[in-house]
């Protein structure tokens, strides 16, 4: 008998960390949205600025809507593709503050156990390297799995994407390739993530 989950569509969830609506990051997840590998599809979460600031206040009252979606689109996508900015050396705002709303209440964060790929474009020579540092270590505390490698770094944005917001870099492009055949694998077979670890 042939495994059923290893024929079903591998659902993954594009995460922009960016609300600028020319964002680069989100011109990332729009370009890995056609680079996904046979068998796997991207969905891109939109509404990550309509989720309020976190107050547990306002958790213990209930959910609000904006949060309760983001969560339930974790939950059942079978992976997650985080696109970040870099903010003062480190993860925007609202990037935190979503995450923080899905991790909630302690010990059900809604990353437990999922595979997460992380990339990011800047205008700077960095390339959103420190808030990939710094987003790998949230992701770790709340159960995620991030995927070490590669690292898809776009530095000098604004000399890589075409006035349609293309990315004209075709190494970036490639890297991207990868990291999602990476993230679909893992997104396959759970509890993975530790072979890609020694892989490296």
């Amino acid at each position: 008998m042939s495994d059923q989950r290893s024929e079903a569509v591998v659902r993954l969830l594009g995460i922009s960390g960016s609300l600028r609506r020319a964002s680069y990051n989100s011109a990332l997840l729009r370009v890995a949205a056609r680079l996904v590998p046979e068998g796997a599809e991207l969905t891109l979460f939109q509404g990550l600025g309509e989720i309020p600031l976190y107050n547990d206040d306002v958790r213990a009252q209930g959910e609000p809507e904006p949060a309760r979606r983001l969560r339930q689109a974790i939950v059942e996508a079978d992976g997650i593709l985080i696109a970040t900015p870099e903010y003062n050396w480190s993860v925007p705002g609202v990037l935190q503050n979503a995450i923080d709303w899905v991790s909630r209440p302690a010990g059900h964060s809604a990353f437990k156990g999922k595979p997460v790929a992380i990339m990011g474009a800047s205008t700077s020579m960095a390339g959103t390297l420190r808030a990939q540092v710094h987003l790998r270590q949230v992701l770790r505390t709340v159960d995620a799995h991030a995927i070490p490698k590669p690292e898809v770094l776009v530095a000098f944005a604004h000399d890589k994407f075409d006035a349609d917001g293309e990315l004209t870099d075709d190494t970036a492009r490639d890297l991207i390739a990868t990291l999602l055949a990476r993230l679909a694998a893992s997104a396959r077979r759970p509890g993975s993530e530790g072979a890609l670890v020694e892989s490296r």
